[in-house]
């Protein structure tokens, strides 16, 4: 066995030999190694069938197998497997490139089983990289730090490309041991640092390529080439084909959200980016193909609704990772060495204001880094480190960011963040980023900025939107409560809200009394706000069936017998037809109107109230009860007693005394006249008089009814009147107004013409 307290590149062991005598190995040998084949590794199906997933499911069931027992094995042994075994390498390889990011697990199927197949996968390959990255796991398990830097170096356990892929997959919750893990790799092996500087220069590739698809011409790029004659030929965003511009996209996003990552978890690479000149390239880059790709996503037309979403989804976290990225950048190289007093405070601070002038014409940059990370704030702060910062400059820059925000044509924000303090501006990270525009989603929403991210904001314990869970809300806050017990929970929960949920940052805010102005007014023992509870839907809507026998929300049972739908069964029509049960119910309400009592006998010793009959409402107004209210008063100006009234002369036709109109008055004055108890006139007196008001207005026009016909005459042989004779013709001609429709004309017409023989 291995001897303590000596490093294992330097221990010898004893093995059995094929003869069976004994001999010395290394404890790093390749004979060490065991045979055992790692699968490599495939991804989760999206919309698979239940054969590819069966298949995942067990492909991914071998990987966690292996791995743990890779992760089970003595420290000799485990390191011998890792150097030697190149199908563990393949594996390893294969899951950090195959395996879904953070922005492509909203695609995945909603299957618990793959997705808990997919988590111990990704927590195997974690704790295998961790293991790799450790050179000392106890006094007496450990690599002299010189030949483990070799060993990971030249054998390719890891490299940079993993790294970036390390932190993009495994940054979300581990980033503090992802970071000892880097830090470690890249002190004991500083060759890593050479590797990085050639990798900037690969990213910056990354981006011309972008721009050349494009066919756009960033400022400051590597390749210095001249342009080409059919350059003019070559296909923009716009013109280019819809897969080529999803492609484009995807290897945007995956880039800048991969080197973000990678910063944000190892701060020292920042330095090595920063002297490569990576930060004007960003930005110049920002400006020239973020406008041009957001105008290609909103103008083109997409089949596909849903994939325009996601490309704009995916832009807009491309454009934030880049603002954050020159953040970062910012932040470690400049900022950072001003806030920990070192002694060029002033160089750095003279970098900062050229960053930050060299800003100045890329507008749209400029105005979406104002709004995640408020420049003013920042040269707040170097106006307090530095009192002997130039004020005419300071003003110019900030007059340059408001003239940015005013060419884009957008509306600064109001409230921004105060002092950032240590933390640089980490708060404001969680700020809204809004674009320009955005196009509209199928419910008619526009998609802006971090409200088109991915992770669909979910609402908290306090009703507000949030990006947590409230399962990950109580979380947060029982770890500062644990530290800060005497905080209250409302207090906290707006210190989480303002800090965009990242209790570290609260933590240190509230232990170095940094919080913002509106938390420094609030009560530090302020409880928790009472969860509003909203109102019962079905107590608030409204239906026919409210409060009766068939309102099935209030109502614990419905009688059923009462419900049927079409013909009930056992019911015939003739029964239902004849069934008049209903008149017999309306009959005893229709009785009460047929007795009409005109005087009530009052029996003595009995009033009238005990009938009902004293029952005289001063407050009724009887003014106008009667017909004629006023008409008989004795005041010498009586309404009877005045003059008819007449047309006057002009107005009359033909200067005639109208007579019809006296007729008429007479006539009506008779109907008045009726005795208005007769319910019924007799109609026979009714025919009468409109017989005779019939032939008073024939008279009076000079009308003379037609003579009656008569077509009969005489008998037959006795001769016909010549009247006789002039009806008959006049009968025969007249036909056609009747039934007959004409036809004694039609033949007429047609026996002239011979087709009839006469």
């Amino acid at each position: 066995m291995a001897c303590a307290r000596v490093p294992l590149d330097e221990q010898q062991v004893t093995v059995p030999g094929p003869l069976g005598k004994e001999h010395t190995l290394a404890a790093l040998h390749p004979d060490r190694k065991e045979d055992r084949c790692f699968v490599p590794y495939k991804p989760p199906p999206e919309d698979g069938t239940p054969a590819e997933v069966e298949e995942f499911l067990e492909h991914a069931k071998f990987i966690t197998e292996d791995l743990e027992w890779l992760l089970a094995l003595p420290h000799d042994k485990f390191w011998c497997q890792v150097v030697f075994d190149e199908s563990l390498q393949s594996c390893l390889d294969s899951y950090l490139r195959h395996a879904p990011r953070g922005l492509d697990l909203a695609t995945l199927p909603s299957s618990t089983a793959v997705a808990n197949m997919q988590r111990s996968v990704h927590r195997a390959v974690f704790l295998t990289f961790l293991r790799m990255a450790t050179h000392k796991e106890s006094k007496e398990n450990f690599l002299t730090p010189a030949v483990f830097g070799e060993i990971i170096y030249e054998n390719f356990l890891f490299d940079i490309p993993k790294i970036l892929d390390l932190c993009v997959l495994f940054g979300k919750g581990n980033g503090q041991l992802l970071h000892k893990m880097i830090e470690n790799i890249f002190t004991q092996q500083p060759s890593y640092y050479s590797d990085l500087d050639e990798t900037v220069s690969t990213v910056l590739q990354v981006f011309d390529t972008i721009l050349d698809k494009c066919g756009l011409h960033c400022e400051g790029a590597t390749a210095m080439e001249p342009l080409k004659l059919n350059a003019h030929q070559q296909p923009t965003a716009i013109t280019m084909s819809q897969q080529e511009l999803l492609d484009l996209i995807l290897y945007l996003c995956d880039s800048t959200t991969t080197i973000h990552a990678f910063l944000d978890i190892f701060p020292a690479a920042c330095s090595t980016f920063h002297s490569n000149g990576f930060l004007s390239r960003l930005t110049s880059f920002y400006e020239t193909a973020v406008p041009d790709l957001e105008k290609a996503v909103r103008k083109r037309n997409f089949d596909d609704k849903g994939l325009q979403q996601d490309l704009w989804k995916r832009l807009s976290h491309s454009c934030r990772k880049i603002v954050e990225m020159a953040h970062l950048l910012l932040h470690h190289t400049c900022l950072q060495p001003i806030l920990e007093g070192g002694e060029n405070m002033q160089s750095f601070a003279e970098e900062l204001l050229q960053h930050f002038t060299s800003f100045l014409p890329e507008k749209r940059f400029l105005s979406d880094y104002d709004e995640l990370f408020p420049i003013a704030d920042d040269i707040s702060l170097l106006q307090q480190a530095l009192p002997v910062i130039d004020e005419t400059r300071t003003s110019y820059l900030l007059q340059g960011v408001q003239s940015a925000w005013d060419c884009v044509g957008r509306r600064r924000p109001h409230s921004q963040s105060g002092p950032q303090g240590a933390a640089g501006g980490a708060a404001a990270a969680s700020a809204a980023f809004k674009p320009e525009e955005a196009p509209e989603s199928e419910g008619g929403d526009g998609l802006r900025g971090a409200e088109a991210m991915l992770d669909v904001s979910r609402k908290g314990d306090n009703g507000a939107a949030c990006p947590v869970s409230e399962a990950e809300l109580e979380s947060l806050l029982s770890c500062i409560k644990d530290l800060l017990p005497d905080l209250g929970e409302g207090f906290l929960l707006a210190c989480l809200q303002e800090y965009g949920y990242n209790s570290e940052l609260v933590i240190n805010n509230i232990l170095e009394d940094r919080l913002a102005p509106n938390l420094d007014k609030l009560d530090r023992a302020m409880p928790r706000p009472v969860k509003e509870i909203l109102p019962d839907v079905l107590n608030s809507r409204s239906n026919v069936f409210d409060d009766d026998e068939f309102d099935i929300f209030r109502r614990e049972q419905v009688d059923m017998s009462r419900i049927w739908k079409g013909r009930r069964k056992g019911e015939n029509a003739r029964e239902m037809l004849n069934d008049k049960q209903h008149i017999a119910e309306q009959k005893a309400r229709y009785q009460a109107y047929e007795t009409v009592v005109d005087e009530v006998i009052i029996e003595p010793g009995e009033s009238a109230e005990s009938y009902g009959l004293d029952n005289y409402d001063d407050e009724y107004d009887d003014t106008y009860d009667m017909n004629q209210v006023g008409a008989n008063d004795l005041d010498g100006d009586s309404l009877l007693n005045r003059r008819p009234f007449t047309v006057p002369q002009i107005l009359r036709k033909g200067n005639k005394p109208e007579l019809e109109e006296e007729d008429d008055d007479e006539e009506e004055e008779e109907q008045n006249n009726v005795n208005r108890d007769q319910f019924v006139q007799d109609p026979a007196v009714l025919r009468e008089r409109a017989e005779a008001r019939r032939a008073a207005m024939q008279q009076r026009r000079g009308f003379r009814p037609d003579r009656a016909s008569n077509v009969v005459g005489q008998p037959k042989g006795q001769g016909q009147t010549t009247e006789t004779f002039l009806d008959r013709r006049k009968k025969e001609a007249n036909k056609s107004r009747g039934a007959n429709h004409n036809r004694r004309n039609m033949a007429d017409r047609k026996r002239n013409k011979g087709m009839i023989p006469s």
